[in-house]
């Protein structure tokens, strides 16, 4: 078996500097959608590292009506109450890129939530968590995600770790790990999407792309919310990369390394890797994408 090449997408990050005469509609809008009733907290660090990381607007579709008001220590996101008009909702906001997932949950409103991401057209869409799952227990949705990348293809990424892709492969965690990039080639194959199969060494694959691993990060990016910024991360180079000369797959590049050297870097500087935070690596995140701008 052939090792995979290293991901090397970093320097492509130049490509979003700013010209002095840049505004929010520059950078983008994006809608991220999750946060039921006891995992608001999932969707709120995906929005902060969207937030962070650049996006011009951060919108959240949170599930959770108790959650549903401004967050007094980040009142820069915009929260709204998710309801099942949520195809409506999206056609007012027009954003630029949707991301479903974080502490989405396996509600009717959850579904209609995957649903209505799934069937809006021609713009990028981020895939995590419960909507993976949703998406391994429904033949409806999965063929409503394969006929999404047909045209055009690869606007949607898949970001499962080890557990999320077993279920969508029908088999164990341990087959998934044993052999990680056959599994990765045959959630490619499944889904037609781009996938980022999380874990040590994270794996890149696309239908259009070869191979690719990344070889930062470290044990302690093992904790709740990890993939929740990555989420976030992703949208938000996105949302830059549509008027900033990169795709959805450059993108997903940028923000896995960004996201796995972050880690690093803090480790380095003596904070963690146990006890290492998802909101204090967001912080270096957007520290590195500067210097590298």
């Amino acid at each position: 078996m052939n090792v995979p090449a290293q991901l090397n997408t970093l320097p492509l990050a130049a490509h979003l500097k700013r010209g002095p005469a840049e505004h929010k509609g520059n950078a983008g809008k994006v809608v991220l959608i999750g946060g039921a009733s006891g995992m608001a907290g999932a969707l709120i660090l995906a929005g902060n590292a969207c937030l962070h990381l650049g996006a011009g607007w951060t919108i959240l579709e949170i599930l959770d009506p108790a959650s549903a008001r401004a967050d007094v220590d980040q009142p820069e996101l915009m929260i709204r109450q998710a309801t099942d008009n949520i195809y409506e909702a999206l056609n007012t906001t027009q954003p630029d890129v949707i991301a479903i997932g974080p502490g989405l949950g396996k509600s009717a409103l959850a579904i209609e939530c995957l649903r209505a991401s799934l069937l809006y057209p021609n713009i990028p869409l981020v895939i995590d968590a419960d909507a993976l799952n949703l998406i391994s227990e429904s033949t409806e949705l999965l063929e409503q995600l394969q006929a999404r990348n047909h045209t055009p293809p690869e606007l949607t990424v898949l970001t499962p770790h080890p557990g999320e892709a077993a279920k969508l492969l029908k088999m164990t965690t341990e087959e998934v790990q044993s052999d990680r990039v056959r599994a990765i080639q045959q959630l490619v194959e499944l889904t037609q999407s781009i996938v980022v199969l999380k874990g040590q060494h994270t794996l890149l694959a696309s239908p259009q792309h070869p191979l690719v691993q990344c070889l930062a990060g470290n044990p302690g990016m093992g904790t709740g919310g990890m993939g929740d910024i990555l989420t976030g991360s992703i949208a938000a180079i996105t949302a830059q990369g549509i008027r900033h000369q990169l795709d959805l797959w450059q993108a997903t590049g940028i923000a896995v390394e960004l996201h796995a050297s972050a880690a690093d870097s803090l480790v380095n500087k003596g904070i963690g890797p146990i006890g290492l935070t998802p909101s204090e690596t967001i912080l270096e995140m957007r520290a590195l994408l500067n210097k590298l701008l």
